[in-house]
């Protein structure tokens, strides 16, 4: 079985274990209904009575048994489903006490709300998990070596071999071209929307895209060590350096479960041994599992986590886990990628400086030799000047002219679109944009320099206001990584008044500054969260504290990799997740502390003997129903204070 089927499968698997819990669920409600009923209208023994609610106890509780033994079982008792085991069993077996009244429908509700929660627990971890195998896109599977027609795995082809890659084919190695010229697509690896040029002596890395020239390349690396072969291990092993927070929940249990368990037996034995009545002192302990019974903690701390992670999927963010919520709250460092992150990855002319015209004649020129192509510096062209497909010009003689760009007649004069080779080529007296910072695509019109066009790749809209809405929120450092250059990097920076960037980067670059970051200062560590949304940024958002990925134009890749999906691509979003984090922490320590205080109190009290039974069931159900109201406002988590 393939690693993609494995993983249909166990999506499979997932998809159907949580219908059989919905209908678990369900089958429980209906039939503790059914024993309420039993229960209000006729005269049945206790024992009768609790053979009919054991139906609907054994039919949700279990799993959550089967965990409990398990625990035993492998030396870790100590966890939530032992905490429910115990007190869900004690809650069934007080009512045979004399004078105790019988419990069995709070033993099967609190079981039943457990279930419930691990229900939205699994449903909210899983819902964007896909397959990595997304990533294999860019992982060549053949290469050609130079003068032989049939391909091979890349694996075959050794160091310092000369491989020959056609138009369309993936780069299969990293390399040095020593014959040839073209342009490479590098988004899958550098995330940039424009495709780079390359000719002889330049380097070319495995996972590009040969979009135009026949190349011949001699081989730097070993399929093994090649650039794609890296992001992928990195991605797969990534996560197991991953900063993680266990829930509160979990955290608690580990101490809670074994005092609350031991205290019960020491009631119950210890004053029996010194001459105590058993019958009174095991009572006393067996309402002590009941007021210690966890559900106002079990039951409320995992609502706050899924209130919050429904507030945020209604603003639309997805956040995979209520650990990541944990992790989120704490975020004092916010790193971005560039492109398809804080802009839109779509190119568009942002200058127009002409020499020997004026602008409008420029860019109708411009676009006018652009008309054939699909590079998205042409389209950015053609959409500046939308009226050159219906002016009446005749372009005739178009040639592209590999590495410097686009030669064509328009009308009876012969226009030159391209880089400072195309000038140089044709003999054009070029000179430098003074004034902008972007791709400057310069025209030649008859071989007199006509002035040059200043095309950036858009900033998004909201980039501006996500950058202050963090520094409001007391973010310490906003920090950008790119493939770009350092010149366009800097624009942007400054433009949305990012603290720090680091331009020309790798995949694997990004990885060691996120490392460098996360272990620079031992003394006072950082939490990062690295916002990015193309594949090249998998590595790197499994490496943070938190990945945030784009949802809307991310890749499938950075979306599994990520711990947090904005689905509408918005990087405002992330100041609202963050927000939405810190009051679902929030609430939930406060659900904590009100429930131990309480539950405290009576517990005592109930040691002593001075607590009812009514005690003890408001230290349980009103303490939970509490907790759960005060849990509710999670849902409700204004995004705009």
């Amino acid at each position: 079985m393939s690693h993609h089927d494995c993983c249909e499968h166990e999506h499979h698997h997932e998809h159907h274990g949580g219908q059989r819990q919905l209908w678990m669920i369900a089958a429980t409600v209906i039939l503790l209904v059914g024993a309420v009923i039993v229960e209000k209208n006729t005269e049945l023994s206790t024992w009768q009575l609790l053979l009919v609610y054991l139906v609907p106890y054994f039919l949700i509780a279990t799993g959550t048994l089967k965990e409990a033994a398990e625990g035993v079982v492998h030396g870790n008792p100590f966890n939530e489903y032992l905490l429910m085991s115990v007190a869900t069993i004690g809650a069934l077996t007080i009512g045979f006490l004399p004078g105790a009244e019988t419990e069995f429908p709070e033993a099967v509700f609190v079981m039943l709300f457990f279930q419930i929660g691990e229900l939205f627990e699994g449903y909210a971890e899983g819902k964007s998990r896909d397959s990595i195998a997304h990533l294999m896109d860019i992982r060549p599977d053949t290469a050609r070596l130079a003068d032989q027609e049939e391909t091979v795995h890349p694996e075959q082809v050794p160091m310092g071999a000369v491989i020959e890659i056609r138009p369309g084919e993936k780069v299969p190695l990293d390399g040095v071209i020593i014959n040839g010229a073209s342009t490479l697509n590098t988004m899958a690896l550098t995330g940039e929307s424009v495709p780079c040029e390359v000719t002889e002596g330049d380097e070319v890395i495995s996972g590009c895209i040969n979009m135009s020239g026949v190349l011949r390349v001699r081989t730097t690396k070993t399929f093994g060590e090649s650039t794609v072969s890296k992001i992928i291990h990195l991605v797969e092993d990534a996560s197991e350096h991953k900063s993680q927070s266990e829930a509160f929940i979990t955290k608690f249990a580990r101490i809670y479960t074994p005092i609350v368990v031991s205290l019960a037996i020491a009631i119950a034995i210890i004053p029996t041994l010194l001459g105590g009545f058993f019958a009174t002192w095991l009572y006393r302990a067996l309402m002590f599992l009941v007021v210690s019974c966890p559900c106002a903690l079990v039951i409320s701390v995992p609502l706050t986590f899924f209130g919050g992670i429904g507030c945020a999927s209604r603003k639309g963010v997805l956040v995979k886990g209520a650990n990541f919520l944990d992790i989120l709250s704490k975020v004092d460092t916010v790193v971005f990628d560039k492109t398809g992150t804080l802009t839109y990855g779509r190119f568009a002319v942002e200058a127009v400086h002409p020499d020997i015209c004026d602008e409008n004649q420029l860019l109708h020129l411009a676009a006018h030799v652009e008309h054939f192509s699909n590079h998205p510096i042409g389209t950015a062209l053609r959409d500046a000047f939308p009226d050159e497909a219906t002016d009446g010009c005749v372009v005739s003689s178009v040639e592209e002219v590999a590495g410097k760009g686009i030669r064509a007649k328009v009308d009876d004069k012969v226009i030159c679109v391209g880089n400072t080779k195309m000038m140089e080529w044709v003999g054009a007296q070029w000179h430098d944009c003074d004034n902008d910072t972007g791709t400057i695509i310069h025209v030649a019109i008859d071989g007199t320099y006509a002035g040059h066009i200043v095309i950036n790749d858009v900033v998004k809209s909201d980039s501006k206001e996500a950058i202050a809405r963090l520094k409001a929120l007391g973010v310490k450092k906003t920090i950008m990584l790119t493939g770009d250059r350092k010149d366009v990097a800097h624009r942007v920076a400054q433009k949305l008044g990012i603290d720090e960037y680091h331009a020309e980067l790798l995949p694997t670059d990004k990885v060691t500054i996120i490392e460098e970051k996360l272990f620079s200062d031992t003394l006072s560590p950082v939490s990062i969260a690295f916002v990015g949304d193309g594949i090249n940024d998998a590595p790197v958002l499994a490496r943070a504290d938190v990945g945030i990925a784009m949802g809307g134009l991310g890749s499938d890749a950075a979306i599994e990799s990520a711990d947090v999906v904005l689905m509408d691509d918005q990087p405002s979003k992330i100041a609202t997740a963050i927000l939405i984090a810190r009051r679902t922490l929030s609430i939930a320590r406060q659900n904590i502390w009100f429930a131990i205080g309480v539950k405290a109190l009576v517990l005592i009290l109930a040691t002593f003997g001075l607590a009812t039974m009514w005690l003890a069931v408001f230290a349980d159900v009103g303490v939970t129903i509490l907790a759960v109201l005060n849990a509710m406002r999670a849902l409700g988590v204004d995004n705009e204070k």
